[in-house]
């Protein structure tokens, strides 16, 4: 086993419980980082192994590629997926995961879906109905983000996105947008900077 220690200092740019997996993130980078860095010689199933018990967005961040995730979240398919630009509205509340699955109004009967449901179009949430209802700043801002294009929820919330195929076109939503919400622009990506910083070392 490792005895050395490290001191981390984290620079939040993502909100906490906004569903846009931060937390996730900044675990899997510790992992994957420090068996870079230590020379600990973890294969990339030992990692995900570590990571799933941790949380279940941590192996697709330890992966660091497009993913289609099933199990616990540790069974990973690769894909190839477009790398549109992204608006995200933050509204300001914490969305409580125990509250939204245990809502009245949840969905609990559809059907799986699948590799194929996905990449011919489907993009179902069953949380969306029940976190709208439950949070008055969500369905505000689902409302808002809705007249500029397809606003989707980020898992359970509270964050809301919709995609755009030109930087420009979301910059001027966004700038729209933020006369009344926090808003970010984002760009999506299939491959994480974190290969890329991790093949520098090397």
């Amino acid at each position: 086993g490792i005895r050395r220690g490290v001191d981390i200092r984290v620079e939040k740019r993502l909100p906490m419980g906004g569903g846009l997996g931060g937390g996730s993130s900044d675990a899997a980078t510790v992992l994957v980082a420090l068996n870079a860095l230590w020379h600990l010689g973890l294969t990339e199933a030992d990692l995900i192994e570590l990571g799933v018990g941790l949380g279940a967005d941590v192996p697709v961040f330890i992966k660091g590629r497009s993913a289609w995730a099933e199990g616990v979240g540790e069974k990973l398919v690769p894909l190839d997926l477009p790398e549109p630009w992204y608006v995200i509205v933050l509204p300001p509340c914490h969305v409580s995961t125990a509250a939204v699955f245990a809502a009245p109004d949840l969905t609990r009967n559809s059907p799986p879906a699948t590799i194929s449901d996905f990449l011919g179009g489907m993009r179902m949430n069953d949380c969306l109905p029940a976190v709208r209802h439950l949070y008055p700043d969500v369905d505000a801002a689902v409302t808002a983000l809705s007249a500029y294009g397809e606003a989707r929820l980020t898992g359970t919330g509270a964050c809301v996105f919709a995609a755009f195929a030109e930087r420009e076109q979301a910059e001027l939503v966004a700038g729209e947008l933020a006369k009344s919400w926090r808003v970010q622009v984002a760009r999506g990506l299939n491959r994480s900077p974190l290969l890329d910083k991790l093949t520098q070392l090397k």
